[in-house]
C-alpha cells in the first residue's frame, strides 16, 4: 500500500509538472517542486535536494547544455517557448523519478550518483500527460461548446463560441488544480512549491541564501508554470477567435496545430511581463498569480532548506562551468 501510495504521487505530480515548473533556464533561476523536495536549474547545471523519510537529505546535481548553444535557432522568439518547455518537461521528469525513488527507499548510495530516465518511460508518460491535456482541454470543452451552439444558435457566432470554449476549458482546468489540491499529499507539494518560490526571489534580489531570508519574500512567482497555463488559455482563447473553421473536427484539428505556436507566444508573454512588471502584458499573468494561492502553499522552514540547498548545488557547478546570470 505504501509503495501504490507514492506510485500515485508520482503519477499525479506529473500531470501537475507545466504548473510545478517555473523559471527561464536560458538566462534565469528556476526550479520545481517535486516529491519531499525540490529541483532547481540555471543555465548549466541543475540541482535535486529531496527530504528522505527519516529526515536526512539525499542531493544531485548535474551539468546542463543549453540548446540555443548547439542550435542558435532554438533561441529564436516562439520557438524557444516551444523548445523550452519540451525541455523543462524533460528535466522535471527525471527529477520527480528521483524523488519518487527516494520516497520509496528504493535508492542505493551507488544510484543516487547516477540519475537516468529511460527512453521508453520518459515517452510513456510524455504521451499520457499530452494525451490527458488534449482530451480534457481542448476536446471535452469543444464538445461542451458544440452542444451549446446546438441548442442556442446565438453561441453560433465566432467570438461568442470561443469565448464559451475558453470559459469551459478555464473552468475544467480550476476544478481540476482545486481538486487535486486536496489531497494532503499533493497540498506538501504545493508548499515546496512556495519554497521553490521563495528561495528563487531571495537569490533575484541578492539576499544571503538563509531561511529566515527567503521565508521574508512571497510565494507567487510571475514566471510559474500556473502564470504560463493560464496565458496559455487567455492566448488560445484569442487566437482560436481569428480561425475561420466552423466544422466540429476542423476546429479541434486547429487547436491541436496550433499548440506549439500559442505555448510559444504564452511563453514570450510570460518572460517580458517577468521583466516589465508594469507593462500591459503583465496584466495577463495575474490570474495565474490568484491561482497560486492554490498551487503554492506557505512551506516549512525545512522545505525552504531543501529548496536553498537544491540552488546550492546547482549554482555550485554553474559557477564551475563559467556561466552568467542576468537576475530579472
Amino acid at each position: 500500500m505504501r509503495s501504490l501510495r507514492h506510485y500515485l504521487r508520482f503519477l499525479a505530480a506529473v500531470q501537475l509538472l507545466p504548473v510545478l515548473e517555473s523559471g527561464e533556464p536560458e538566462t534565469l533561476v528556476g526550479g520545481q517542486a517535486v516529491l519531499e523536495g525540490v529541483m532547481m536549474r540555471s543555465p548549466h547545471a541543475w540541482g535535486i535536494c529531496v527530504r528522505r523519510p527519516d529526515g536526512t537529505l539525499a542531493t544531485h546535481s548535474e551539468p546542463l547544455d543549453r540548446p540555443s548553444d548547439t542550435h542558435k535557432w532554438m533561441g529564436w522568439p516562439i520557438i524557444r517557448g516551444c523548445m523550452t518547455l519540451g525541455y523543462a518537461m524533460g528535466l522535471g521528469f527525471r527529477a520527480l523519478r528521483y524523488s519518487a525513488n527516494i520516497a520509496m527507499d528504493s535508492l542505493t548510495a551507488e544510484d543516487e550518483k547516477k540519475v537516468e530516465v529511460p527512453g521508453w518511460a520518459l515517452a510513456i508518460n510524455v504521451a499520457l500527460s499530452l494525451g490527458f491535456f488534449i482530451f480534457m482541454y481542448k476536446f471535452v470543452p469543444l464538445v461542451a461548446a458544440t452542444k451549446l451552439k446546438n441548442v442556442y444558435p446565438a453561441f453560433g457566432n465566432q467570438i461568442l463560441f470561443n469565448v464559451v470554449d475558453g470559459v469551459i476549458r478555464i473552468a475544467l482546468f480550476l476544478l481540476f488544480i482545486w481538486g487535486i489540491s486536496r489531497w494532503p499529499d499533493i497540498h506538501r507539494v504545493f508548499q515546496y512549491h512556495g519554497a521553490e518560490h521563495k528561495t528563487v526571489f531571495a537569490f533575484e534580489s541578492h539576499d544571503p541564501l538563509t531561511v529566515p531570508n527567503a521565508q521574508s519574500y512571497s510565494t507567487f512567482h510571475p514566471r510559474c508554470g500556473t502564470s504560463f497555463l493560464m496565458t496559455v488559455m487567455l492566448i488560445a482563447m484569442v487566437i482560436y477567435m481569428l480561425i475561420p473553421a466552423t466544422t466540429f473536427w476542423a476546429r479541434f484539428a486547429f487547436r491541436i496545430a496550433l499548440l506549439p505556436v500559442i505555448a510559444g507566444v504564452s511563453y514570450e508573454l510570460i518572460r517580458f511581463a517577468a521583466k516589465h512588471g508594469s507593462s500591459l502584458f503583465a496584466v495577463l499573468t495575474k490570474p495565474g498569480l490568484w491561482l497560486q494561492r492554490i498551487t503554492t502553499q506557505p512551506p516549512a522552514d525545512d522545505q525552504v532548506e531543501t529548496a536553498i540547498a537544491a540552488l546550492n548545488g546547482a549554482m555550485e557547478l554553474e559557477k564551475q562551468r563559467g556561466g552568467e546570470l542576468v537576475i530579472a
